[in-house]
């Protein structure tokens, strides 16, 4: 075995259904007194509910928390939590509303008790990421990463069967590139694999059943080992492309990660044989094929799985190809703009990946 480093901070996980009404002990445990709790505005009710266990605890509630972080409602919060003078961040919801504590934390390192009711993972990682002029940055600052969090598989029964799906393949994608990382090593290797399965296995049978609880428990479970293998490692082609299209032409957070995820595995596919067998493995395909199956998952569960279908315009895939090679992240395979300007076009008719990707 060749030599690695498995380097995590780890957080507190609460797991289970009903786990939610636990929230007050598990914020006076952080030493929090003046929480402020976050939603977006299709999470309102859910962040009453919160706010309403939490009792004296929660100094105010914000629900405007959405998609890729805008500057602007980074500031706005920022001004509340000051003039609330708030000791502890309690988000609900998925990336939006967790990706915004994470941007008032990095300016405050207030702790965060995260409440997913996504399978988007961010609970789950350092890695933050805001939007301003129509640049999607990301970092990774241990001060973001939630110290508790609180998997209540109940709270994921009221999302949408779309979002529940993309948000799953969003999981997923965390779990693939973890196996081709920088820093990849076989600890997250065996989360890795374990991700993929339970939720390439659970993600149909919620759709079959939304009401199937041993289904969202095995997804949410998915969800959190694709969150900490992120967490743990770096990111690769797939999660740049998906930064860049997001930040800059504001396409829905999951469906872009549910799109690209063939096709970004496809371009990598000659370069990380190992992490072919572990998928192929996952997902019970051949292994000449990996990338053709997740894009079967993902049209046999409803979802898109094409760029276009998510509101990219074809006269922007030049630009975006520009933007996605610009401060690229590590890859296995080399990224040229040329090449990822095939791969964005593919993407964007949503034509079925074959085995060998020309580049």
């Amino acid at each position: 075995m060749e030599s690695f480093i498995y380097d995590v901070q780890a957080s507190r996980v609460i797991f289970g259904i009903g786990k939610i009404k636990e929230i007050k002990n598990e914020l006076e445990n952080l030493g929090g007194k003046r929480a402020f709790a976050i939603s977006t505005q299709e999470q309102e009710g859910l962040a009453s509910e919160v706010k309403n266990l939490l009792g004296d605890l929660c100094a105010g509630v914000y629900t405007k928390a959405i998609q890729h972080v805008p500057l602007d409602t980074v500031e706005e919060s920022l001004k509340l939590v000051k003039d609330l003078n708030v000791d502890s961040l309690v988000p609900i919801g998925g990336g939006s509303s967790i990706g915004l504590a994470k941007a008032i934390a990095l300016q405050t390192a207030l702790p965060i008790l995260a409440i997913p009711t996504t399978y988007a993972g961010s609970e789950m990682t350092p890695i933050w990421g805001m939007t301003e002029n129509g640049l999607k940055k990301t970092g990774k600052n241990l001060v973001v990463k939630p110290k508790t969090v609180i998997y209540d598989p109940e709270l994921t029964y009221t999302l949408p069967s779309r979002l529940t799906v993309t948000s799953g393949m969003n999981a997923i994608a965390h779990c693939v590139e973890g196996l081709y990382a920088e820093n990849a090593n076989p600890i997250t290797t065996i989360m890795a694999e374990e991700g993929i399965r339970a939720l390439s296995s659970s993600l149909p049978k919620i759709l079959a059943d939304p009401s199937d609880s041993n289904a969202r428990s095995n997804a949410l479970y998915g969800c959190w080992l694709g969150g900490t293998v992120l967490g743990s490692v770096g990111m690769a082609l797939h999660h740049k492309l998906c930064h860049a299209l997001g930040g800059s032409y504001n396409l829905p957070h999951a469906e872009t990660h549910t799109v690209i995820l063939p096709f970004a595995l496809f371009y990598n596919a000659n370069y990380v044989p190992e992490a072919i067998k572990v998928i192929a493995r996952a997902i019970g395909c051949d292994e000449s094929d990996p990338a053709g199956a997740l894009f079967d998952l993902a049209s046999s569960l409803g979802v898109p799985t094409s760029l276009e279908e998510i509101g990219m315009k074809e006269t922007d895939l030049d630009e975006a190809a520009k933007i996605a090679t610009e401060n690229p992240y590590y890859n296995p395979g080399p990224v040229h703009e040329q090449s990822i300007r095939q791969l964005l076009e593919l993407a964007y008719k949503g034509v079925r990946p074959q085995p060998v990707f020309t580049s």
